[in-house]
């Protein structure tokens, strides 16, 4: 069962994270140019009220102006742009507001210009500003207002948000595309580690080794630690089952001259049955120290093929099986299998033994290549084996009462060794009429 993908974890909360922190960043940015917007307009409104103030007297304590304001939309009745001065005597206003008023204050700064949100007539929302001016030391103050309506910035608001908007839209995809690349870049290691830990799961000597960031010192000096002590392991028991044949030996040396002397006796079949234990033994302890030796095959190692085979193929004419059939090589000189020399030997051997054993006349070995595979066949015109039985005697290795010699124990074993190199073995009908081994490895690209 996997989490998920650590490179979807990083890169989404990336995103959320730069969306998150854009969509802040939006909210502020259109807070300050609102503030901005309302500051330029606060500097427009006192260059409008400057003409007024200069020219602004009382008469009877009613304010009254000598000049207006020159922008025109004082002039243009709910213009959004008004103007109004107010004494305890009597008020005096733009011509913009018509019949109303703006929002009186009870009191103003007399040293600064107090700015504030109010609802104005018309039904608009203003932003006034207001100050109580002193014409003259010994008049009462007058109130001065600007009013400005805040739905005339609100276009300009608008658009600036729906193009901030934009931006932060665009500016979210540049930055989540960095983030992919950044956390590609950080995980490449990774996919380093990975491809070392591959290859150390197919050989027991390998090491992860080379420069990796100090993050992953920890993560991989523990690997090899680890990969150390199973090849320790794996060294200790194959020295344990060295030891537990060689401890063997001995017994099943003395049961095989016991067997004898029983065949001196007459008890024949007492011997018989006896050599029967004996070679089922001997088979089994050959078996799993032939297995013990695959736990330790090492990968990335080739052979080349033509002089491992004769020499093979030397060494079983000497025997009984293979006095009587003649073998046939197809194989090219600088043709190689992707083993050791020694892992080599213990694939072909049994396949040439099984061959030899089940042939009447001829046992064919080629390795071949192309579609991006090499394979390794051995072929006998003997017998054979019908479906079935093909599928029962790569395994029939495992069963130590079986009975039948060749293609078992010798099949079972080639098939381990060849899946410990990442190849495959199947069997088939030979062109020669008998059984074809076919041990297929994938070229690399």
């Amino acid at each position: 069962m996997t989490g998920g993908s650590l490179r979807l974890r990083l890169i989404a909360g990336a995103g959320v994270a730069i969306a998150v922190a854009l969509v802040v960043a939006w909210f502020a940015m259109t807070w300050l140019f609102n503030g901005h917007v309302e500051r330029r307009v606060e500097d427009e409104l006192l260059v409008q009220v400057r003409p007024l103030l200069a020219d602004l007297t009382l008469s009877g304590g009613v304010p009254v102006a000598g000049s207006e304001p020159a922008d025109p939309r004082f002039a243009v009745p709910a213009g959004g742009l008004y103007w109004q001065a107010s004494t305890g005597a009597g008020t005096i206003r733009s011509v913009s507001l018509w019949d109303s008023r703006l929002p009186r204050a009870a009191t103003a700064p007399a040293d600064t210009w107090r700015l504030r949100r109010a609802d104005g007539p018309f039904g608009q929302r203003l932003l006034l500003m207001e100050r109580a001016i002193r014409l003259q030391p010994q008049e009462p103050p007058v109130i001065v207002q600007l009013g400005y309506d805040l739905a005339k910035l609100a276009p300009a608001q608008r658009e600036f948000g729906r193009e901030m908007a934009l931006f932060m839209v665009l500016l979210w995809a540049v930055l989540a595309l960095a983030a992919w690349a950044q956390v590609s870049l950080g995980l490449r290691p990774l996919r380093r580690v990975r491809q070392e830990i591959e290859q150390l799961s197919r050989d027991a000597s390998a090491r992860l080794g080379g420069a990796y960031p100090r993050e992953l010192a920890p993560l991989t000096t523990s690997i090899d630690a680890l990969a150390d002590a199973r090849e320790a392991d794996l060294v200790r028991a194959r020295r344990r089952a060295a030891d537990l044949a060689h401890g063997l030996k001995t017994p099943l040396a003395a049961l095989a001259a016991q067997s004898a002397r029983m065949r001196e006796g007459g008890a024949a079949d007492i011997a018989d049955g006896l050599d029967s234990s004996i070679a089922a033994m001997r088979a089994a302890i050959d078996g799993e120290l032939a297995r013990t030796r695959i736990s330790l095959v090492h990968e990335g190692r080739s052979t080349v093929a033509l002089p491992l085979i004769e020499r093979i193929v030397a060494v079983i004419e000497q025997t009984e099986a293979g006095e009587r059939v003649a073998f046939s090589l197809a194989c090219a000189e600088d043709a190689t299998l992707p083993l050791a020399s020694d892992d080599a030997a213990e694939l072909l051997g049994p396949l040439l033994e099984n061959a030899a054993r089940h042939a009447r006349r001829l046992v064919h070995v080629a390795v071949e290549s192309g579609d991006g595979a090499l394979a390794l066949v051995v072929g006998d015109d003997g017998a054979g084996l019908d479906s079935a039985q093909r599928g029962e005697a790569i395994l029939r290795g495992a069963r130590l009462d079986s009975g039948e010699e060749g293609h078992g124990l010798g099949l079972a074993i080639a098939r381990e060794l060849a899946e410990a190199t990442r190849g495959e073995l199947t069997l088939s009908r030979s062109s020669l009429g008998g059984l074809e081994v076919r041990v297929a490895w994938a070229l690399s690209a």
